[in-house]
């Protein structure tokens, strides 16, 4: 925005720029003006600005001090207390009485500071975003969750625990029992925890240890043991089935594999730990995995990735 001196001493440079030989044009080009803007600056040289900011006239259908007086009295009424001006201007329009609009109304009660929520009912409140968590090294947020294995015996399944962790997808902790208990869940937690020497870690290195809303993995049980072991929970958002995306892929790729009994299922529970232990030795050590740009999670895990992908790079230039 121009302000009223200065478009005065631009139109005055250009002027006497013309009068020293300068053709029009041009020099209102080297002031950055179009000829059209000097000539409504020629025209309007005793106005000021008129664009926003400028003193506007008020509309001829703006509320008078009595109508926004009465408007008050109206919305104050013992029957409108508790109710919005979406539901005042209807019910009085069905009475045959037509004060205002929903907005004036809105902005009457907001200029008189009584624009707030009506009733007893508590107010809405604001959408939360989700909680997210990013892992950038190995240790910092854990995925874990639990699924069927089949057996022989019809009506009888095995149960897999297990814990991922999320940078570098290597499994750090699995159990196989048969009950779905949540003393289960407890031991596979506390080993993981000894075998990636937490307890050797401040609290604030402790990871974050993400799982779905089953009963098992928000048991008392587990809560406390996830207390004492200084790791924060995250849960999936209620409803939402891929919250917890990175498990649910490791399972699918654990019930896809060769060794995996398509029809009728483990023998017994030792059948079951069996092939758990050779597929996670396998998915930890010899899985390339896609999301890795196929390095295995356990070279992932130690940092051996970026030298492997580096030696790749040099190799694909030759």
């Amino acid at each position: 925005m121009t302000g009223q001196e200065d478009r005065q001493k631009t139109v005055g440079h250009i002027e006497i720029a013309c009068r020293e030989g300068a053709r029009l044009k041009p020099a209102c080009e080297m002031a950055g003006l179009d000829v059209r803007t000097l000539q409504r600056w020629r025209a309007r040289s005793g106005a000021g600005d008129g664009r926003p900011g400028a003193v506007r006239p008020i509309p001829a259908h703006a509320l008078s001090q009595d109508e926004r007086a009465q408007l008050l009295e109206v919305a104050n009424e013992p029957r409108f207390a508790d109710m919005p001006p979406a539901r005042i201007v209807p019910t009085l329009a069905d009475e045959g009485v037509y004060l205002a609009s929903e907005s004036s109304f809105s902005r009457v009660l907001r200029a008189a500071g009584q624009s707030r929520h009506r009733g007893r009912a508590r107010a809405p409140r604001p959408s939360k975003a989700p909680t997210t968590h990013v892992a950038r090294a190995p240790g910092e947020v854990w995925c874990w969750d639990m699924t069927y294995l089949p057996c022989e015996v019809t009506g009888r399944w095995f149960y897999l625990y297990l814990i991922l962790d999320l940078y570098s997808r290597r499994v750090v902790g699995f159990e196989v029992h048969d009950s779905d208990s949540a003393d289960h869940a407890v031991a596979v937690l506390k080993r993981a925890a000894l075998a990636e020497g937490l307890h050797g870690r401040p609290p604030e290195k402790r990871p974050v240890l993400h799982g779905d809303n089953g009963a098992t993995l928000k048991a008392t049980t587990v809560l406390a043991t996830l207390h004492w072991l200084k790791i924060r929970p995250s849960y999936s958002r209620p409803r939402v089935s891929d919250d917890n995306a990175f498990v649910e892929s490791l399972f699918r790729t654990a019930k896809y594999r060769p060794e995996f009994p398509v029809s009728g299922g483990f023998k017994d529970l030792q059948a079951a730990r069996q092939w758990a232990c050779a597929f996670v030795h396998w998915y930890n050590h010899d899985h390339r995995h896609s999301g890795l740009r196929y390095v295995s999670p356990a070279q992932r895990h130690a940092g051996q990735d970026r030298e492997i992908l580096a030696a790749r790079d040099v190799l694909y230039r030759q």
